[in-house]
């Protein structure tokens, strides 16, 4: 049985007392439920007795499986009987006793804490789009250059000329790994390689040896190169000089869809036009939420933080490993310490928290909710680009997907009511 103790704000402490009958009868269960993973010579496989197995394994070989067993039946029992406590996390448990006469465990529980909404009224201006002519041709420039024809040279290199080379790269006199490479092509100003090296390379014609001295800097990705000086023996296989074409309206018609300069630019600035419309739209849409975060008072429990912070930090560092970089070199490359990436987590922890605590109770308050044809027209719109029946679509949504199209319905509904409300 599950009694309340004295508590504290944010925070709910229980104490659990199992008489030495229910604890019997659940180390009995634990037995029965897992007798069959343990070998014991000379009986078949879960027909071991229970005290051969105790003598075996130890006599608290079954506890540990009617501790979770029982904590976990009590507590949930407990949240049942008081559906009016929303508990922020999984209880922290600690063990008072547990013996053959009983179960006594202390329970620390973080609450969900209370989010006091300020004023829905929202002031938000969204920002209009603009394009100007110096955008205009800067996309005309990016289009010329993605015409240019590419010659051999037999002059000096220049920055904005490529070179196909072949290099191997040493330290200490020994070639290391990853530092050689054949027939790569190298574009002189593109800033590729590590400071240095491309600079030494402008000047070189086709033919021409050149050692390229250069030192890696302090924080390299890969330490055992970090702060070393290393030598590069660069072959220099071609000059190759960048040929624009010129900009006409043959160029256009030749390479785009449109028959001219003029028409061109048009579509380009309409381009960039929607594109700019759209990212004031999102940015818009998040600051209507910022605005009503910023105007709510939550006081969240640090625990709470804490837990958030972990997974946040355990969410970066697995794309890290997908790059194959660690955590500590990702740290080191950046010169940054632990304790102060765990600082800007904690921050960032916080803020997302108090957001989404901030958002659930709007959504809660107004009572929004998703209506069966909501989700079957959200439902028919994806079907339609997969070229699939609802049907279909349906049975093929995972729990997780089927939750992500929930949220997303939500998320914008809850964003035209804040629209609704903004006086801008």
């Amino acid at each position: 049985m599950i009694t309340r103790e004295k508590s504290q704000k944010g925070e709910l402490k229980l104490k659990l007392k199992v008489s030495g009958e229910n604890w019997k009868k659940a180390v009995e269960e634990a037995y029965e439920k897992n007798k069959g993973k343990y070998n014991i010579q000379g009986f078949r496989k879960g027909k071991a007795p229970r005290k051969v197995i105790e003598k075996t394994y130890g006599d608290t070989v079954f506890f540990d499986d009617a501790f979770e067993e029982i904590v976990s039946k009590e507590y949930g029992e407990f949240l049942s009987n008081n559906p009016e406590i929303e508990p922020a996390d999984y209880p922290h448990v600690s063990i008072d006793s547990m013996t053959d006469d009983g179960l006594e465990v202390s329970m620390s529980v973080t609450l969900m804490p209370e989010v006091e909404l300020g004023p829905i009224e929202l002031n938000v201006k969204k920002q209009k789009a603009s394009v100007s002519d110096g955008q205009v041709e800067a996309e005309l420039n990016r289009f010329v250059e993605s015409q240019a024809r590419f010659e051999e040279s037999d002059k000096p290199s220049e920055n904005g000329d490529f070179l196909l080379i072949d290099f191997e790269g040493s330290t200490d006199g020994k070639v290391f790994e990853g530092g050689s490479a054949n027939d790569y092509r190298l574009e002189l100003g593109s800033h590729i390689f590590i400071p240095g090296f491309e600079e030494q390379l402008v000047g070189v014609k086709a033919g021409e040896e050149k050692v390229v001295k250069v030192t890696f800097p302090d924080q390299y990705p890969a330490e055992n190169l970090a702060g070393k000086p290393a030598d590069f023996k660069v072959t220099v296989k071609k000059v190759e000089k960048k040929i624009l074409p010129e900009l006409t309206d043959k160029l256009v018609s030749f390479a785009t869809e449109f028959d001219s300069i003029e028409s061109y630019k048009k579509s380009i600035k309409q381009k960039l036009l929607d594109a700019q419309q759209h990212q004031n739209e999102h940015k818009f849409e998040n600051d209507l939420i910022q605005a009503l975060v910023d105007k709510a008072q939550v006081d969240i429990p640090t625990q709470m933080i804490e837990h958030e912070k972990q997974h946040l930090i355990e969410d970066f560092s697995n794309r890290l490993m997908y790059q194959n970089i660690k955590l500590d070199d990702y740290l080191s490359y950046l010169g940054k310490g632990k304790e102060e990436f765990e600082k800007e987590y904690f921050e960032e922890a916080k803020k997302s928290l108090k957001t989404r605590l901030v958002l659930q109770k709007l959504i809660k308050d107004e009572n929004i909710q998703i209506s069966h044809e909501e989700f079957h027209e959200k439902l028919h719109e994806m079907a339609s680009m997969q070229n699939k029946t609802c049907e279909e679509m349906e049975k093929s949504l995972s729990e997780y997907e089927i939750s992500y199209i929930q949220n997303d319905i939500l998320m914008s509904k809850l964003i035209e009511l804040l629209k609704s409300k903004n006086k801008q």
